[in-house]
Protein backbone atom coordinates (compact mmCIF):
# COMPACT_ATOMS: atom_id res chain seq x y z
CA UNK A 1 0.00 0.00 0.00
CA UNK A 2 1.35 3.29 -0.89
CA UNK A 3 2.49 5.64 2.51
CA UNK A 4 0.99 9.08 2.74
CA UNK A 5 2.70 12.28 1.78
CA UNK A 6 4.21 14.58 3.93
CA UNK A 7 2.17 16.98 5.07
CA UNK A 8 1.80 20.62 3.51
CA UNK A 9 3.05 23.21 6.27
CA UNK A 10 0.18 25.49 6.84
CA UNK A 11 1.26 29.58 6.70
CA UNK A 12 0.09 32.33 9.18
CA UNK A 13 0.83 35.49 7.53
CA UNK A 14 0.28 37.53 11.01
CA UNK A 15 -0.03 41.97 11.78
CA UNK A 16 -2.31 42.88 8.97
CA UNK A 17 -3.21 46.67 9.01
CA UNK A 18 -4.88 46.82 5.54
CA UNK A 19 -7.29 45.18 2.80
CA UNK A 20 -4.50 45.28 0.15
CA UNK A 21 -2.48 43.05 2.51
CA UNK A 22 -5.53 40.91 3.74
CA UNK A 23 -5.60 40.31 -0.25
CA UNK A 24 -1.88 39.58 -0.87
CA UNK A 25 -1.78 37.10 2.08
CA UNK A 26 -4.93 35.54 0.94
CA UNK A 27 -4.15 35.44 -2.60
CA UNK A 28 -0.65 34.03 -2.29
CA UNK A 29 -2.02 31.02 -0.38
CA UNK A 30 -1.74 31.91 3.20
CA UNK A 31 -4.13 29.83 4.83
CA UNK A 32 -4.64 32.36 8.36
CA UNK A 33 -4.28 36.20 8.63
CA UNK A 34 -3.50 36.99 12.64
CA UNK A 35 -4.67 40.81 13.14
CA UNK A 36 -3.66 42.20 16.67
CA UNK A 37 -5.74 43.51 19.24
CA UNK A 38 -2.78 44.67 21.64
CA UNK A 39 -2.85 48.61 22.22
CA UNK A 40 1.12 49.12 22.54
CA UNK A 41 1.57 46.95 18.97
CA UNK A 42 2.72 49.06 15.97
CA UNK A 43 0.10 46.36 14.01
CA UNK A 44 -2.41 46.98 16.35
CA UNK A 45 -6.11 47.45 15.08
CA UNK A 46 -9.30 47.88 16.71
CA UNK A 47 -12.43 45.52 16.66
CA UNK A 48 -13.93 48.00 13.62
CA UNK A 49 -11.08 48.12 11.42
CA UNK A 50 -10.54 44.28 11.90
CA UNK A 51 -13.96 43.68 11.34
CA UNK A 52 -13.59 45.45 8.13
CA UNK A 53 -10.48 43.37 6.62
CA UNK A 54 -11.92 40.24 7.71
CA UNK A 55 -15.09 40.81 6.05
CA UNK A 56 -12.40 40.58 3.17
CA UNK A 57 -11.18 37.31 4.15
CA UNK A 58 -12.50 34.20 1.35
CA UNK A 59 -13.79 31.30 2.59
CA UNK A 60 -11.14 28.56 4.11
CA UNK A 61 -8.39 31.46 5.07
CA UNK A 62 -8.84 31.26 9.33
CA UNK A 63 -8.34 34.86 11.25
CA UNK A 64 -6.91 34.34 14.05
CA UNK A 65 -6.77 37.13 16.82
CA UNK A 66 -3.87 38.03 18.70
CA UNK A 67 -4.07 39.03 22.60
CA UNK A 68 -1.65 40.21 24.73
CA UNK A 69 -2.70 40.05 28.73
CA UNK A 70 -6.69 41.13 27.55
CA UNK A 71 -9.89 40.33 30.12
CA UNK A 72 -12.29 38.26 29.44
CA UNK A 73 -14.74 41.12 28.70
CA UNK A 74 -12.58 42.46 25.97
CA UNK A 75 -11.46 39.45 24.51
CA UNK A 76 -15.61 38.74 24.52
CA UNK A 77 -16.45 42.25 23.06
CA UNK A 78 -13.81 41.90 20.13
CA UNK A 79 -15.13 38.08 19.28
CA UNK A 80 -18.93 39.80 19.63
CA UNK A 81 -17.18 42.08 16.10
CA UNK A 82 -14.63 40.24 14.64
CA UNK A 83 -15.63 36.77 13.14
CA UNK A 84 -12.41 35.36 14.55
CA UNK A 85 -11.76 31.43 14.00
CA UNK A 86 -8.97 31.27 16.64
CA UNK A 87 -7.65 33.47 19.57
CA UNK A 88 -3.89 33.64 20.26
CA UNK A 89 -2.77 34.30 23.56
CA UNK A 90 0.93 35.90 23.69
CA UNK A 91 1.12 37.19 26.96
CA UNK A 92 1.50 36.07 30.88
CA UNK A 93 -1.80 34.59 30.80
CA UNK A 94 -1.73 31.23 32.79
CA UNK A 95 -3.14 27.92 31.62
CA UNK A 96 -6.40 28.74 33.63
CA UNK A 97 -6.39 31.92 32.36
CA UNK A 98 -6.57 31.19 28.40
CA UNK A 99 -9.65 28.64 29.38
CA UNK A 100 -11.18 31.50 31.35
CA UNK A 101 -10.71 33.60 27.99
CA UNK A 102 -11.25 30.93 25.59
CA UNK A 103 -14.44 29.67 26.98
CA UNK A 104 -16.23 33.61 27.53
CA UNK A 105 -15.37 33.64 23.71
CA UNK A 106 -16.42 30.23 22.73
CA UNK A 107 -13.55 29.78 20.41
CA UNK A 108 -10.16 27.26 20.58
CA UNK A 109 -6.98 29.18 21.09
CA UNK A 110 -3.44 28.85 20.40
CA UNK A 111 -1.09 29.52 23.12
CA UNK A 112 2.62 31.18 22.50
CA UNK A 113 5.51 29.61 23.90
CA UNK A 114 8.66 32.18 23.90
CA UNK A 115 11.84 30.26 24.14
CA UNK A 116 14.60 31.43 25.76
CA UNK A 117 18.02 31.16 25.78
CA UNK A 118 17.89 28.06 28.45
CA UNK A 119 14.70 26.48 27.14
CA UNK A 120 14.61 22.36 26.85
CA UNK A 121 12.88 20.06 24.58
CA UNK A 122 11.33 18.79 27.61
CA UNK A 123 9.66 22.25 29.00
CA UNK A 124 7.55 22.52 25.20
CA UNK A 125 6.08 19.18 26.40
CA UNK A 126 5.32 20.17 30.11
CA UNK A 127 3.95 23.60 28.99
CA UNK A 128 1.86 21.68 25.91
CA UNK A 129 0.44 19.15 28.69
CA UNK A 130 -0.45 21.85 30.73
CA UNK A 131 -2.44 23.76 28.52
CA UNK A 132 -4.22 20.95 27.08
CA UNK A 133 -5.26 19.89 30.28
CA UNK A 134 -6.63 22.83 31.22
CA UNK A 135 -9.12 22.94 28.42
CA UNK A 136 -10.40 21.49 25.56
CA UNK A 137 -10.44 24.17 23.74
CA UNK A 138 -6.80 24.66 23.73
CA UNK A 139 -5.26 23.96 19.89
CA UNK A 140 -1.82 24.26 20.67
CA UNK A 141 1.39 26.09 20.60
CA UNK A 142 2.92 28.70 18.63
CA UNK A 143 6.91 28.95 19.03
CA UNK A 144 8.43 32.42 19.23
CA UNK A 145 11.50 33.93 20.68
CA UNK A 146 11.96 35.25 23.71
CA UNK A 147 12.80 38.99 23.84
CA UNK A 148 11.82 41.91 26.19
CA UNK A 149 8.55 42.77 24.38
CA UNK A 150 5.74 40.77 23.29
CA UNK A 151 6.13 39.41 19.60
CA UNK A 152 7.20 40.61 16.24
CA UNK A 153 10.60 41.31 17.37
CA UNK A 154 12.23 39.19 14.01
CA UNK A 155 14.63 37.39 15.78
CA UNK A 156 15.10 33.27 15.87
CA UNK A 157 15.88 30.95 18.53
CA UNK A 158 17.31 27.30 18.71
CA UNK A 159 15.43 25.16 16.09
CA UNK A 160 17.27 22.35 17.82
CA UNK A 161 15.46 22.17 20.93
CA UNK A 162 11.74 21.58 19.08
CA UNK A 163 11.11 17.54 19.90
CA UNK A 164 10.39 15.50 17.11
CA UNK A 165 7.23 14.27 18.86
CA UNK A 166 6.08 17.65 19.02
CA UNK A 167 7.21 19.20 15.77
CA UNK A 168 3.82 17.81 14.08
CA UNK A 169 1.71 20.16 15.95
CA UNK A 170 3.60 22.95 16.42
CA UNK A 171 3.52 26.72 14.80
CA UNK A 172 6.92 27.71 14.34
CA UNK A 173 7.75 31.76 14.35
CA UNK A 174 10.68 33.94 15.53
CA UNK A 175 12.43 35.33 13.19
CA UNK A 176 11.49 33.70 9.93
CA UNK A 177 12.25 35.17 6.41
CA UNK A 178 12.07 34.56 3.02
CA UNK A 179 15.91 33.56 3.26
CA UNK A 180 15.70 31.02 6.11
CA UNK A 181 12.28 29.75 5.60
CA UNK A 182 12.82 26.61 3.36
CA UNK A 183 15.76 25.47 6.10
CA UNK A 184 13.66 25.87 9.17
CA UNK A 185 10.90 23.69 7.43
CA UNK A 186 13.13 21.21 6.27
CA UNK A 187 14.56 20.80 9.71
CA UNK A 188 11.90 21.54 12.03
CA UNK A 189 9.07 19.92 9.82
CA UNK A 190 6.07 21.96 12.02
CA UNK A 191 2.12 21.97 11.22
CA UNK A 192 2.70 25.30 10.61
CA UNK A 193 4.74 28.37 9.98
CA UNK A 194 3.74 32.28 11.48
CA UNK A 195 5.55 35.16 10.05
CA UNK A 196 5.03 39.26 10.31
CA UNK A 197 8.45 41.36 10.33
CA UNK A 198 9.53 39.05 7.70
CA UNK A 199 7.31 40.16 5.00
CA UNK A 200 6.90 43.86 5.35
CA UNK A 201 8.09 46.54 3.94
CA UNK A 202 7.69 48.42 7.71
CA UNK A 203 5.79 47.81 11.01
CA UNK A 204 2.45 47.05 10.21
CA UNK A 205 2.46 47.55 6.04
CA UNK A 206 3.09 44.36 4.48
CA UNK A 207 5.11 43.48 1.58
CA UNK A 208 2.66 41.33 -1.46
CA UNK A 209 6.37 40.42 -3.06
CA UNK A 210 7.87 39.42 0.10
CA UNK A 211 4.22 37.27 1.19
CA UNK A 212 4.80 35.45 -1.88
CA UNK A 213 7.88 34.76 -1.43
CA UNK A 214 8.12 33.22 1.73
CA UNK A 215 5.03 31.22 0.86
CA UNK A 216 6.83 30.20 -2.05
CA UNK A 217 9.90 29.18 -0.42
CA UNK A 218 7.85 26.96 2.19
CA UNK A 219 6.27 25.36 -0.76
CA UNK A 220 10.24 24.27 -1.94
CA UNK A 221 10.71 23.17 1.87
CA UNK A 222 7.68 20.92 1.73
CA UNK A 223 8.59 19.71 -1.77
CA UNK A 224 12.16 18.87 -0.72
CA UNK A 225 10.97 16.87 2.68
CA UNK A 226 8.50 14.85 0.68
CA UNK A 227 11.51 13.83 -1.50
CA UNK A 228 13.99 13.25 1.06
CA UNK A 229 10.97 10.43 2.87
CA UNK A 230 10.38 8.88 -0.88
CA UNK A 231 14.32 8.29 -0.85
CA UNK A 232 14.21 7.20 2.57
CA UNK A 233 11.02 4.42 1.94
CA UNK A 234 12.66 3.16 -1.24
CA UNK A 235 15.82 2.34 0.08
Amino acid sequence: MKEAALQRTRIKICGLTRAQDVAAAAGAGADALGFVFYPKSPRFVTAAQAASLVSGVPPFVSSVGLFVNASVAEVAAITHIVPLALLQFHGDETPQQCAALAAAANRPFMRVFRVRPDTRGADLLEYESEYRAASPLFSGLLLDTFVDAYGGAGKVFDWSIVPKEIAPRVVLSGGLSVQNATDAVVRVRPYAVDISSGVEQQKGIKDAHKIAAFVQAVRVADATSESENHHERST
